[in-house]
Protein backbone atom coordinates (compact mmCIF):
# COMPACT_ATOMS: atom_id res chain seq x y z
CA UNK A 1 0.00 0.00 0.00
CA UNK A 2 1.61 3.31 -0.68
CA UNK A 3 1.42 5.80 2.08
CA UNK A 4 1.53 9.64 2.13
CA UNK A 5 2.82 10.84 5.38
CA UNK A 6 2.42 14.97 5.50
CA UNK A 7 4.81 16.27 7.99
CA UNK A 8 8.39 15.33 8.44
CA UNK A 9 8.63 16.55 12.02
CA UNK A 10 9.52 13.83 14.66
CA UNK A 11 5.79 12.64 14.91
CA UNK A 12 5.85 12.16 10.51
CA UNK A 13 9.59 11.15 10.82
CA UNK A 14 8.71 8.07 13.04
CA UNK A 15 5.31 7.33 11.71
CA UNK A 16 7.24 7.06 8.14
CA UNK A 17 9.64 4.56 9.70
CA UNK A 18 6.93 2.36 11.64
CA UNK A 19 4.44 2.37 8.33
CA UNK A 20 7.84 1.09 6.15
CA UNK A 21 8.73 -1.37 8.92
CA UNK A 22 5.04 -3.13 8.06
CA UNK A 23 6.90 -3.41 4.23
CA UNK A 24 4.31 -0.44 3.19
CA UNK A 25 6.06 2.00 0.17
CA UNK A 26 6.31 5.34 1.96
CA UNK A 27 6.15 8.98 0.68
CA UNK A 28 6.89 12.06 2.85
CA UNK A 29 6.16 15.26 1.92
CA UNK A 30 6.90 18.78 4.11
CA UNK A 31 7.41 22.44 3.30
CA UNK A 32 10.39 22.41 5.31
CA UNK A 33 14.05 21.72 3.72
CA UNK A 34 14.62 18.74 5.70
CA UNK A 35 13.27 16.76 8.55
CA UNK A 36 12.21 18.21 12.10
CA UNK A 37 12.93 21.77 10.52
CA UNK A 38 9.94 22.94 12.75
CA UNK A 39 8.88 22.33 16.26
CA UNK A 40 11.53 19.14 16.49
CA UNK A 41 14.34 21.20 15.87
CA UNK A 42 15.60 22.22 18.97
CA UNK A 43 12.99 21.15 21.63
CA UNK A 44 13.78 20.31 25.05
CA UNK A 45 15.15 17.17 24.53
CA UNK A 46 13.91 15.35 27.23
CA UNK A 47 11.98 11.87 26.27
CA UNK A 48 9.85 11.92 29.47
CA UNK A 49 7.09 9.05 29.44
CA UNK A 50 6.18 9.27 32.93
CA UNK A 51 5.93 13.15 33.05
CA UNK A 52 3.13 13.73 31.30
CA UNK A 53 0.10 14.97 33.37
CA UNK A 54 -1.52 17.43 31.06
CA UNK A 55 -1.39 21.39 31.03
CA UNK A 56 -5.37 21.31 31.60
CA UNK A 57 -5.32 21.12 35.50
CA UNK A 58 -7.32 22.88 38.51
CA UNK A 59 -3.86 23.99 39.71
CA UNK A 60 -3.48 26.11 36.71
CA UNK A 61 -6.95 28.72 37.58
CA UNK A 62 -5.54 30.45 40.57
CA UNK A 63 -3.05 31.19 38.41
CA UNK A 64 -4.60 33.00 35.24
CA UNK A 65 -4.43 36.54 36.57
CA UNK A 66 -0.23 36.13 36.63
CA UNK A 67 -0.63 34.67 32.79
CA UNK A 68 -2.58 37.35 31.68
CA UNK A 69 -0.64 40.45 33.37
CA UNK A 70 2.75 39.14 33.93
CA UNK A 71 5.37 39.80 31.69
CA UNK A 72 7.95 37.40 32.97
CA UNK A 73 6.15 34.26 33.94
CA UNK A 74 6.70 30.93 32.66
CA UNK A 75 3.66 30.60 30.99
CA UNK A 76 2.05 34.03 29.40
CA UNK A 77 -1.68 34.33 27.91
CA UNK A 78 -1.93 37.27 25.09
CA UNK A 79 -5.93 37.48 23.65
CA UNK A 80 -6.34 37.98 20.48
CA UNK A 81 -9.31 38.78 18.26
CA UNK A 82 -9.19 34.96 16.97
CA UNK A 83 -11.99 32.83 17.25
CA UNK A 84 -10.22 30.02 17.12
CA UNK A 85 -7.93 31.01 20.18
CA UNK A 86 -11.07 31.73 22.22
CA UNK A 87 -12.80 28.42 20.86
CA UNK A 88 -9.59 26.87 22.46
CA UNK A 89 -9.04 28.30 25.49
CA UNK A 90 -13.04 27.69 26.41
CA UNK A 91 -12.06 24.04 25.83
CA UNK A 92 -8.79 24.23 27.86
CA UNK A 93 -10.65 25.76 30.88
CA UNK A 94 -13.32 22.74 30.38
CA UNK A 95 -10.89 20.51 30.88
CA UNK A 96 -9.24 21.83 34.21
CA UNK A 97 -11.36 19.53 36.52
CA UNK A 98 -9.63 17.25 38.75
CA UNK A 99 -11.42 14.32 36.89
CA UNK A 100 -10.61 15.08 33.42
CA UNK A 101 -6.82 15.41 34.29
CA UNK A 102 -6.58 12.48 36.43
CA UNK A 103 -8.50 10.52 33.68
CA UNK A 104 -6.27 12.20 30.89
CA UNK A 105 -2.49 11.81 32.68
CA UNK A 106 -4.18 7.98 33.17
CA UNK A 107 -4.00 7.69 28.99
CA UNK A 108 -0.92 9.52 28.48
CA UNK A 109 0.76 7.69 30.55
CA UNK A 110 -0.30 4.48 29.33
CA UNK A 111 1.22 6.03 26.12
CA UNK A 112 3.99 7.39 27.25
CA UNK A 113 5.43 4.18 29.32
CA UNK A 114 4.03 2.61 25.51
CA UNK A 115 6.37 4.85 23.59
CA UNK A 116 9.29 4.43 25.75
CA UNK A 117 9.36 0.06 24.77
CA UNK A 118 9.00 1.30 21.35
CA UNK A 119 12.13 3.55 21.12
CA UNK A 120 14.09 1.24 22.36
CA UNK A 121 12.88 -1.10 20.10
CA UNK A 122 13.82 0.95 17.36
CA UNK A 123 17.07 1.51 18.86
CA UNK A 124 17.84 -1.97 18.71
CA UNK A 125 16.67 -2.34 15.16
CA UNK A 126 18.63 0.63 13.14
CA UNK A 127 20.31 2.18 15.83
CA UNK A 128 19.89 6.01 15.17
CA UNK A 129 22.77 8.46 16.18
CA UNK A 130 21.31 11.15 18.24
CA UNK A 131 23.66 11.93 21.40
CA UNK A 132 20.51 9.34 23.55
CA UNK A 133 21.00 8.53 27.16
CA UNK A 134 18.95 6.56 29.89
CA UNK A 135 20.49 9.20 32.67
CA UNK A 136 17.03 9.36 34.45
CA UNK A 137 14.55 12.30 35.20
CA UNK A 138 15.06 14.41 38.46
CA UNK A 139 12.10 16.99 39.37
CA UNK A 140 12.98 19.70 41.78
CA UNK A 141 10.73 21.16 44.01
CA UNK A 142 11.62 24.33 45.30
CA UNK A 143 7.98 25.22 46.94
CA UNK A 144 6.97 22.71 50.10
CA UNK A 145 3.45 23.49 48.50
CA UNK A 146 4.47 22.27 45.05
CA UNK A 147 6.14 19.25 46.26
CA UNK A 148 3.23 18.37 48.45
CA UNK A 149 1.11 18.13 45.27
CA UNK A 150 4.10 16.27 43.61
CA UNK A 151 3.99 13.86 45.89
CA UNK A 152 0.40 12.68 45.82
CA UNK A 153 0.55 13.05 41.63
CA UNK A 154 3.32 10.81 42.57
CA UNK A 155 1.21 8.38 43.97
CA UNK A 156 -1.53 8.48 42.12
CA UNK A 157 0.70 7.61 39.16
CA UNK A 158 2.50 4.79 41.21
CA UNK A 159 -0.78 3.48 41.19
CA UNK A 160 -0.60 3.33 36.89
CA UNK A 161 2.64 1.27 37.21
CA UNK A 162 4.78 4.55 37.25
CA UNK A 163 8.28 4.01 38.95
CA UNK A 164 9.44 7.24 40.88
CA UNK A 165 11.33 8.20 43.82
CA UNK A 166 10.81 10.69 46.06
CA UNK A 167 14.37 12.03 47.47
CA UNK A 168 15.15 14.69 50.41
CA UNK A 169 18.06 17.52 49.26
CA UNK A 170 20.57 15.22 50.15
CA UNK A 171 19.50 12.44 48.23
CA UNK A 172 19.36 14.66 45.25
CA UNK A 173 22.37 16.39 46.09
CA UNK A 174 23.91 13.38 45.93
CA UNK A 175 22.16 11.55 42.65
CA UNK A 176 23.47 15.43 41.06
CA UNK A 177 26.48 17.38 42.44
CA UNK A 178 26.18 19.90 39.86
CA UNK A 179 22.76 21.32 41.87
CA UNK A 180 25.10 22.28 44.83
CA UNK A 181 24.71 25.92 43.99
CA UNK A 182 20.84 25.68 44.65
CA UNK A 183 21.07 23.15 47.53
CA UNK A 184 19.87 25.32 50.40
CA UNK A 185 16.85 26.21 48.36
CA UNK A 186 15.62 22.67 47.49
CA UNK A 187 12.66 20.93 49.51
CA UNK A 188 12.50 17.62 47.47
CA UNK A 189 12.63 16.29 44.52
CA UNK A 190 11.03 13.07 42.71
CA UNK A 191 13.38 10.81 40.32
CA UNK A 192 12.54 8.69 37.20
CA UNK A 193 15.30 6.02 36.60
CA UNK A 194 13.50 5.16 33.19
CA UNK A 195 13.59 8.49 31.32
CA UNK A 196 15.35 8.95 28.25
CA UNK A 197 17.09 12.01 26.56
CA UNK A 198 18.11 12.67 22.95
CA UNK A 199 18.16 15.06 19.89
CA UNK A 200 14.97 15.39 18.19
CA UNK A 201 16.45 16.70 15.54
CA UNK A 202 19.31 14.15 14.86
CA UNK A 203 16.28 11.33 14.77
CA UNK A 204 14.70 12.91 12.40
CA UNK A 205 17.49 13.30 10.01
CA UNK A 206 18.97 9.78 11.09
CA UNK A 207 15.50 8.46 10.28
CA UNK A 208 15.91 9.74 6.87
CA UNK A 209 19.31 8.25 6.33
CA UNK A 210 17.89 5.25 7.10
CA UNK A 211 14.34 5.12 5.31
CA UNK A 212 16.50 6.19 1.66
CA UNK A 213 18.81 3.23 2.73
CA UNK A 214 16.27 0.76 3.38
CA UNK A 215 15.28 -1.60 0.28
CA UNK A 216 12.31 0.09 -1.52
CA UNK A 217 13.38 3.15 0.00
CA UNK A 218 11.11 5.53 1.54
CA UNK A 219 10.48 9.01 -1.07
CA UNK A 220 10.99 12.45 0.33
CA UNK A 221 9.39 14.98 -1.12
CA UNK A 222 11.01 18.67 0.67
CA UNK A 223 10.25 22.72 -0.01
CA UNK A 224 7.06 21.27 -0.48
CA UNK A 225 4.40 22.53 0.71
CA UNK A 226 0.89 20.85 0.88
CA UNK A 227 -1.96 23.52 0.58
CA UNK A 228 -4.76 21.22 0.26
CA UNK A 229 -6.48 17.51 0.52
CA UNK A 230 -8.54 16.94 -2.98
CA UNK A 231 -11.37 14.79 -1.87
CA UNK A 232 -14.23 12.73 -3.76
CA UNK A 233 -16.96 10.61 -2.09
CA UNK A 234 -15.49 10.66 1.27
CA UNK A 235 -11.98 9.52 0.34
CA UNK A 236 -8.91 12.00 -0.37
CA UNK A 237 -7.49 11.27 -4.10
CA UNK A 238 -4.71 13.85 -3.83
CA UNK A 239 -2.77 16.22 -1.88
CA UNK A 240 -2.42 19.53 -3.42
CA UNK A 241 1.64 21.25 -3.46
CA UNK A 242 2.51 23.67 -5.35
CA UNK A 243 4.80 21.67 -7.26
CA UNK A 244 1.42 19.40 -8.34
CA UNK A 245 -0.77 16.45 -7.03
CA UNK A 246 0.54 13.57 -4.59
CA UNK A 247 -1.85 10.34 -5.50
CA UNK A 248 -1.58 7.70 -2.69
CA UNK A 249 -3.77 4.85 -1.16
CA UNK A 250 -3.50 6.27 2.10
CA UNK A 251 -2.48 9.74 3.73
CA UNK A 252 -1.74 10.59 7.37
CA UNK A 253 -1.66 14.18 8.46
CA UNK A 254 1.44 14.21 10.55
CA UNK A 255 2.10 18.04 10.38
CA UNK A 256 1.35 19.92 14.12
CA UNK A 257 0.14 23.14 13.33
CA UNK A 258 -0.47 22.45 9.49
CA UNK A 259 -2.63 19.70 10.23
CA UNK A 260 -5.53 22.08 11.60
CA UNK A 261 -5.80 24.39 8.29
CA UNK A 262 -5.56 21.14 6.24
CA UNK A 263 -8.14 19.38 8.11
CA UNK A 264 -10.43 22.57 8.47
CA UNK A 265 -10.01 22.81 4.28
CA UNK A 266 -12.44 19.30 4.22
CA UNK A 267 -14.80 20.33 7.25
CA UNK A 268 -12.76 19.09 10.13
CA UNK A 269 -11.95 21.16 13.47
CA UNK A 270 -8.57 19.28 15.46
CA UNK A 271 -8.75 22.09 18.17
CA UNK A 272 -4.97 22.10 17.82
CA UNK A 273 -3.81 25.73 18.47
CA UNK A 274 0.02 26.79 18.88
CA UNK A 275 1.69 26.74 22.01
CA UNK A 276 5.25 28.87 21.55
CA UNK A 277 7.81 27.52 23.48
CA UNK A 278 11.66 28.64 23.74
CA UNK A 279 15.35 26.71 23.94
CA UNK A 280 18.69 27.48 24.44
CA UNK A 281 21.60 25.06 23.19
CA UNK A 282 25.16 25.36 25.24
CA UNK A 283 28.17 24.13 24.38
CA UNK A 284 29.76 23.17 27.34
CA UNK A 285 33.89 24.02 28.32
CA UNK A 286 35.52 21.30 29.88
CA UNK A 287 35.15 22.43 33.37
CA UNK A 288 31.33 23.54 32.95
CA UNK A 289 29.38 22.31 35.98
CA UNK A 290 26.48 20.87 34.15
CA UNK A 291 24.04 18.16 35.08
CA UNK A 292 24.05 14.52 33.53
CA UNK A 293 20.90 13.46 34.59
CA UNK A 294 17.65 15.54 32.85
CA UNK A 295 16.33 18.15 35.27
CA UNK A 296 13.22 20.06 35.37
CA UNK A 297 13.11 23.33 37.41
CA UNK A 298 9.74 23.07 38.59
CA UNK A 299 9.41 26.41 40.06
CA UNK A 300 9.93 28.01 36.90
CA UNK A 301 8.88 25.38 34.43
CA UNK A 302 12.72 25.15 32.66
CA UNK A 303 13.62 21.62 31.50
CA UNK A 304 17.72 20.68 31.58
CA UNK A 305 18.69 17.95 29.19
CA UNK A 306 22.73 16.83 28.41
CA UNK A 307 23.42 15.83 24.84
CA UNK A 308 26.46 14.72 24.92
CA UNK A 309 28.76 17.64 25.20
CA UNK A 310 25.94 20.15 24.41
CA UNK A 311 23.30 21.14 27.51
CA UNK A 312 19.73 21.62 25.93
CA UNK A 313 17.52 24.11 28.10
CA UNK A 314 14.15 25.03 27.14
CA UNK A 315 10.57 26.65 28.65
CA UNK A 316 7.91 28.81 28.52
CA UNK A 317 4.51 29.09 27.01
CA UNK A 318 3.33 31.91 24.98
CA UNK A 319 -0.58 31.63 24.14
CA UNK A 320 -1.88 33.93 21.37
CA UNK A 321 0.70 33.99 19.34
CA UNK A 322 1.61 32.10 16.10
CA UNK A 323 4.91 33.62 14.93
CA UNK A 324 8.02 31.99 15.16
CA UNK A 325 10.08 35.20 15.82
CA UNK A 326 12.07 35.00 18.92
CA UNK A 327 11.10 37.56 21.71
CA UNK A 328 14.80 38.94 23.32
CA UNK A 329 13.09 38.95 26.91
CA UNK A 330 12.01 35.92 26.85
CA UNK A 331 15.24 34.62 25.74
CA UNK A 332 16.82 36.87 28.62
CA UNK A 333 14.45 35.42 30.87
CA UNK A 334 16.11 31.83 30.16
CA UNK A 335 19.07 32.82 30.72
CA UNK A 336 18.61 34.19 34.19
CA UNK A 337 16.89 31.48 34.79
CA UNK A 338 19.72 28.96 33.72
CA UNK A 339 22.18 31.67 36.07
CA UNK A 340 20.38 31.29 39.02
CA UNK A 341 19.73 27.49 38.81
CA UNK A 342 23.49 26.41 37.43
CA UNK A 343 26.07 29.73 38.45
CA UNK A 344 29.14 28.01 37.59
CA UNK A 345 27.76 26.16 34.22
CA UNK A 346 30.98 28.12 32.12
CA UNK A 347 29.68 27.36 28.75
CA UNK A 348 32.27 27.44 26.12
CA UNK A 349 30.70 30.29 24.32
CA UNK A 350 27.09 31.98 24.14
CA UNK A 351 23.70 29.89 23.49
CA UNK A 352 21.97 29.07 20.64
CA UNK A 353 18.53 30.56 20.82
CA UNK A 354 15.76 29.00 19.28
CA UNK A 355 11.38 29.46 19.50
CA UNK A 356 9.29 26.64 18.17
CA UNK A 357 4.80 26.69 17.99
CA UNK A 358 3.91 23.34 19.51
CA UNK A 359 0.93 22.23 18.24
CA UNK A 360 -1.57 21.14 21.17
CA UNK A 361 -4.73 20.28 21.93
CA UNK A 362 -7.09 21.49 24.82
CA UNK A 363 -7.06 18.52 27.01
CA UNK A 364 -3.10 18.28 26.00
CA UNK A 365 -4.22 14.65 24.55
CA UNK A 366 -2.90 13.85 20.70
CA UNK A 367 -5.40 12.80 17.80
CA UNK A 368 -4.18 9.08 16.73
CA UNK A 369 -6.20 7.24 13.75
CA UNK A 370 -9.11 7.28 11.45
CA UNK A 371 -11.04 10.26 10.17
CA UNK A 372 -14.94 10.36 8.59
CA UNK A 373 -12.60 9.91 5.11
CA UNK A 374 -11.68 6.43 4.95
CA UNK A 375 -8.30 6.56 3.55
CA UNK A 376 -7.02 9.39 5.95
CA UNK A 377 -5.65 9.41 8.93
CA UNK A 378 -3.84 11.19 12.02
CA UNK A 379 -1.23 11.78 14.19
CA UNK A 380 -0.75 14.94 15.59
CA UNK A 381 -1.93 17.84 17.82
CA UNK A 382 0.90 16.82 20.89
CA UNK A 383 1.60 19.61 21.79
CA UNK A 384 4.99 19.68 23.98
CA UNK A 385 5.30 16.22 24.02
CA UNK A 386 5.60 15.29 20.74
CA UNK A 387 9.01 13.51 21.36
CA UNK A 388 8.29 11.56 23.80
CA UNK A 389 4.82 10.18 22.40
CA UNK A 390 6.16 10.10 18.74
CA UNK A 391 7.39 6.23 18.63
CA UNK A 392 4.45 4.87 20.54
CA UNK A 393 1.71 7.14 18.54
CA UNK A 394 3.37 5.82 15.17
CA UNK A 395 3.45 2.48 16.11
CA UNK A 396 -0.47 2.76 17.47
CA UNK A 397 -1.16 4.25 14.19
CA UNK A 398 0.30 1.57 12.01
CA UNK A 399 -1.31 -1.35 14.08
CA UNK A 400 -4.38 1.07 13.15
CA UNK A 401 -4.21 0.80 9.69
CA UNK A 402 -3.34 -2.76 9.85
CA UNK A 403 -6.44 -3.43 11.37
CA UNK A 404 -4.78 -4.62 14.45
CA UNK A 405 -5.68 -4.03 18.50
CA UNK A 406 -2.73 -1.82 19.36
CA UNK A 407 -0.90 -3.05 22.54
CA UNK A 408 -2.44 0.22 24.25
CA UNK A 409 -6.21 1.34 24.22
CA UNK A 410 -6.46 3.98 21.03
CA UNK A 411 -10.12 4.78 21.58
CA UNK A 412 -8.96 8.22 23.64
CA UNK A 413 -7.12 9.53 21.33
CA UNK A 414 -9.44 8.85 18.42
CA UNK A 415 -11.27 12.02 16.62
CA UNK A 416 -14.43 12.34 18.47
Amino acid sequence: MHIVVIGAGVVGMTTAYFLHREGHRVTVVDAGTGPGQATSMANGAQLSYSFVAPLADPAVLPKLPSWLLGQDTPLRFRPRLDPDQWRWSLAFLRACTRSKSRSTTRELLALGLYSRLCVHDMIRQVNPDFDFSSSGKLLVYQDAAAYAHALSQRDYQATLGCEQRVMDRQACLDLEPALADIGPSIKGAIYTPTEDAGDCLRLCTELERILRAAPDPARFHFNTAVRSLRTERGRVVAATTQAGELDADQFVLASGMGAQSLAQGIGLNLQIHPLKGYSLTYALAPDSIAPQASISDIRRKVVYARLGSRLRVAGMVDIGTRNHGIDPARVRSLERDVAQFFPRLNPAEAPQAWAGLRPARPDGKPLIGATPYRNLWLNTGHGGLGFTLAAGSAKMLADLMRGRSPAVDATPFALA
